[in-house]
């Protein structure tokens, strides 16, 4: 196999550049040109039938067969004019990525093109071939997906794309779209009725979502020579090179230029898809980089973030690069993380999270500050749940990701603001009062401004305006970690309406009420607050005394899903039943299962295949070389040493690949899907995995450069 890695580099060393132009002086001229959106949209309708369309988007409600004819017409002259032959309901199925099946507008019988308001609003695809934890057996095949008129319809290549939500027969929810705009419906009305408490012009709130994406590039050839990367998505084996992300040189500087000529390429059609990307740049482990769009509305945000990835993967192609969004693909260095900047906006354009000079204004933005910080005390395990995959294991508290352990981290100067309110709990406020002015609100303006550090080891952080959510792994969806926040700050908010109303009642003045209770929920919050370092031992059993969760593995967090807390919240709000929070326990440990039997089996095949052959090979070699010495009267010790060495980690090689295929015998034999995943992940993945590892990766030190079969990874990290 080292043939492969030799003539891999070679066709690396010969790689030309694509040269790559815009389309346009700017690209405010071709910006969004293949999306069909409301401006769009506008101009094809009549006035009462775009009226009708856009009063639907905003109440969240059905658009009629007449209506959604009058759409697929319009939607259809406009992507045929483009040069569109088909269209598909694009939609997001429980298996992490997106799905199409393309239909054509041309009809045979007719011979001619059409496209009807129900092909538009519904379509059929196969139910069984997708996850569906037990909801849908393989002989019951009916699925719909069904128009999502809030994300608009794009061109992809010739393809009119038509964002939708995918259900069963049955009715209960198959994809990460649906729950989420369940969530952001339920977050608008809760926050809503909070914000009436202040301004009773608010009629609706949306969440907006600026999710930053990291990722790797590595050259295509080095890619296919490395079966683990193209199996598993990252690399099980491979010493760390001499010189990795230790002397900082990467971070923010000069951009590689097959790299750049990729950057440039794959903006470009993200422009045309109206995805708003804006910043590029080199992350902090040698290959790693990072583009981030400007914040949209959460539901669009996450369609352009799954769509973005597709285009980059398929623009990296003809740069013959690969992109890697694993969140772990090589041990040692910064992982891959998609930093969701979260915030809430009022539809008279108030950001919720920022502070005004206005005292009642600012009484707002700490109602919602606090209820934020008050929804991941309560439900931290939710939150830790919704961003646990098998990637998210590797890389949560490994070098520069956020630890396991939720806490929220808000900055000095916040930290000061609350601790003072909480410490005025006792004044008396007389009636007439300048409240504000006792409790101090009115200085919070000049105190947080510019209000907070960014703190790099929180999960969850306050940064000026918004909360980074920077725990999500870089190749999950950010729909199931967005359905959870939402969902958790719409309960909190709801919980606070009430507490307000029943102060009311009792006589309370509103102001007061609302105070009192934020001075409650900072006290009871105070616990998952931390502005230290995350990464730190200190930390970790910090945590532990606050009573706190540092859950390392995606089986035991999805446990928090199912927790009754947690079912009832779904439920109350109408996101998932029970019966769909089982389903989809049951998907992502099925995923779990499978991620590690194929990890556990790519290891066995190179271990046992490509790694042990070619030690034993070398190994024959030094012992012909100790035999020659002795012959020649020359002492052969350090020789017969590597040899023994050698021997040595052949031997754990073998005996581990050999016990770890047994455990997988065994493990196969449990019906119980938790407790199978469990058994993955702690007799397996934790007890195998590493030390046949560093056996391998001992070996790539002593085997010679010449015969090592594997790409190694200072040649997949630094040749350009």
């Amino acid at each position: 196999m080292a043939h492969l890695r030799f003539e891999a580099l070679k066709q690396l060393n010969s790689r030309p550049r694509v040269h790559v132009d815009l389309p346009a002086p700017k690209v405010s001229d071709f910006f969004a040109e293949n999306v069909f959106t409301m401006e769009q949209m506008r101009a094809a309708l009549a006035p009462a039938v775009f009226k009708k369309v856009s009063q639907a988007i905003l109440n969240h409600e059905k658009i009629d067969l007449a209506t959604a004819d009058a759409v697929a017409a319009a939607a259809k002259s406009w992507a045929m004019a483009k040069g569109a032959t088909h269209f598909t309901h694009w939609f997001q199925p429980l298996t992490g990525g997106t799905a199409e099946k393309h239909d054509s507008f041309f009809d045979a019988l007719s011979g001619i093109e059409k496209f009807k308001g129900s092909e538009l609003v519904q379509q059929e695809p196969d139910a069984s071939s997708f996850p569906s934890g037990g909801i849908r057996s393989t002989f019951e095949a009916r699925g719909y997906t069904a128009w999502d008129p809030t994300s608009p319809m794009f061109l992809y290549g010739k393809t009119l794309c038509i964002p939708t939500v995918f259900v069963s027969y049955t009715g209960e929810t198959l994809d990460a779209k649906g729950p989420l705009l369940k969530a952001l419906k339920a977050v608008d009305k809760a926050a809503t009725r909070v914000c009436q408490l202040f301004d009773k012009d608010i009629q609706h709130v949306h969440a907006s979502l600026g999710p930053e994406q990291e990722y790797f590039v590595v050259d295509e050839a080095l890619f296919n020579a490395r079966p683990d990367l193209v199996m598993a998505g990252r690399t099980v084996f491979g010493h760390a090179p001499a010189r990795g992300q230790q002397m900082e040189d990467h971070y923010f500087a000069s951009i590689p230029s097959r790299v750049y000529d990729f950057m440039k390429d794959f903006e470009i059609e993200c422009w045309k898809l109206g995805i708003p990307v804006r910043t590029r740049h080199n992350e902090v482990a040698p290959s790693q980089f990072e583009v981030a769009p400007l914040f949209e509305e959460v539901n669009v945000a996450n369609d352009h973030n799954q769509l973005m990835m597709d285009v980059m993967w398929r623009v990296a192609g003809k740069h013959k690069l690969k992109v890697l969004f694993h969140e772990k693909p090589f041990a040692g260095l910064n992982g891959t993380g998609k930093h969701n900047n979260w915030s809430l906006i009022t539809d008279t354009g108030v950001n919720l999270f920022a502070p005004t000079s206005s005292a009642r204004d600012n009484l707002m933005f700490l109602t919602f500050f606090v209820n934020t910080i008050k929804a991941v005390h309560e439900y931290a395990d939710l939150l830790r749940a919704s961003i646990a995959t098998p990637g998210n294991d590797f890389r949560l508290g490994a070098n520069e990701a956020p630890p396991a352990i939720m806490s929220v981290f808000i900055g000095s100067q916040m930290s000061s603001v609350l601790d003072e309110l909480e410490k005025k709990g006792n004044v008396k406020i007389e009636k007439g009062d300048n409240m504000y002015m006792k409790l101090g609100i009115d200085q919070i303006p000049e105190i947080i401004l510019d209000n907070t550090d960014r703190n790099r080891t929180s999960p969850f952080a306050f940064t000026g305006n918004k909360f980074e959510f920077r725990a999500v792994g870089g190749s999950d969806n950010c729909a199931v970690a967005m359905t959870a926040l939402n969902l958790i700050v719409a309960e909190q908010l709801t919980q606070f309406y009430e507490s307000v109303e029943k102060e009311i009642e009792k006589g309370t003045e509103k102001r007061l009420a609302i105070v009192n209770i934020l001075r409650k929920y900072i006290k009871e919050s105070r616990p998952i607050r931390f502005e230290g370092d995350g990464y730190s031992e200190e930390w970790v059993k910090e945590a532990e005394k606050r009573g706190l969760k540092n859950i390392k593995n995606m089986p035991e967090a999805l446990a928090a899903y199912l927790e009754p807390k947690s079912v009832k919240i779904f439920e109350r709000h109408g996101v998932l039943t029970h019966k769909e929070l089982e389903a989809r326990n049951e998907i992502r440990l099925e995923a779990y299962i499978k991620r590690v039997q194929i990890e556990s089996r790519v290891i066995g095949d190179l271990a046992m295949n490509h790694i042990v052959p070619t030690a034993i090979a070398y190994q024959n070699k030094l012992i012909a070389n100790a035999n020659g010495l002795k012959d020649l009267g020359i002492d052969a010790k350090a020789v017969i040493q590597t040899i023994k060495e050698i021997s040595a980690h052949i031997e754990t090689i073998k005996n581990g690949v050999r016990q770890m295929i047994e455990e997988r015998k065994r493990i196969n034999k449990i019906s119980d899907t938790h407790k199978r995943a469990l058994a993955y992940c702690q007799d397996v993945k934790e007890k195998y995995f590493d030390t046949i590892r560093d056996a391998v990766d001992k070996l790539e030190l002593l085997v010679d450069d010449e015969d090592w079969p594997l790409v190694k990874y200072r040649e997949l990290l630094f040749l350009r």
